[in-house]
């Protein structure tokens, strides 16, 4: 469903102050896989992700989507098969507007032009069980301010959102970052129900080594902008988090794992 083939991003190329974020990366998703992607701070995670939506281009290899070359494809186009939710719960709602409203902005951008009619109408029923589904107690609550929604609510309207419309790729960007433990572990329980019930490929950035072990089929870890190791099948099904601490001080790079990527 994804590759990328030589992939590399350098930023203040030339000057005192060149970051190479990206260094020939080479990395393959297949269709209704769930990778987890790991490292410490500056790692390259985020600019991955940026050249895989579109928000950054790289300076040099390929990019395929379901065998389309999106290498220098537009984000707002991209944007159409791909789906992202970020860190922070209010980038991916509208602050003023109603679940309702919201949802219905997430249907019409995942159409083709001429779809735009009385969304509030044509779909007060899809809306409201797309929600029931979720059991989270919105389904009775469209027309609810999502400024007037917790943390924990708003990420998982963010959630529905961005897989409403069936997007080829999810890009999961530390979606449960900013939440309680409790709120946490609701958006990762609904994070799993949706990639298994619409077969969704997924590319998940944490920070918790639990989560890492807990999700998906591959989990990849990512150092000085490059992928250092990939574990997966038998390997991955019996990893520990402590086997993932102890991989990564193996590297002798000089990073460091924050106290919330060894605790969590």
């Amino acid at each position: 469903m994804l590759s990328l083939e030589h992939v590399s991003v350098t930023f203040n190329e030339g000057t005192p102050n060149e970051v190479r974020a990206l260094q020939d990366i080479s990395i393959s998703v297949a269709e209704g896989e769930f990778i987890t992607v790991i490292g410490s701070n500056g790692a390259g995670k985020s600019t991955l992700f940026n050249v895989i939506s579109g928000a950054v281009q790289p300076h040099a290899g390929r990019i395929e989507l379901d065998r389309d070359d999106i290498t220098y494809k537009p984000e707002y186009l991209r944007s159409h098969d791909i789906g992202r939710v970020f860190q922070d719960p209010r980038l991916g709602t509208c602050p003023g507007l109603t679940i309702r409203e919201n949802l219905s902005l997430a249907a019409i951008h995942g159409r083709q032009a001429g779809f735009r009619r009385d969304v509030k109408s044509a779909h007060e029923s899809w809306f409201f069980e797309q929600l029931e589904q979720q059991h989270l107690g919105l389904e009775h609550r469209l027309d609810a301010d999502v400024a007037l929604l917790s943390g924990g609510q708003r990420q998982a309207i963010t959630l529905v959102m961005a897989t409403l419309t069936k997007p080829k790729l999810l890009l999961l960007d530390e979606h449960t970052a900013a939440l309680d433990p409790n709120a946490a572990e609701q958006v990762i329980s609904l994070t799993e129900q949706l990639a298994s019930a619409d077969d969704l490929s997924v590319v998940m950035i944490t920070h918790s080594m639990q989560q890492a072990c807990q999700l998906g089929d591959r989990v990849i870890m990512m150092n000085q902008g490059q992928i250092v190791f990939e574990i997966a099948g038998e390997e991955r099904r019996n990893l520990t988090p402590g086997d993932l601490i102890e991989r990564f001080h193996s590297l002798d790079s000089g990073a460091e794992l924050s106290d919330r990527q060894l605790l969590a």
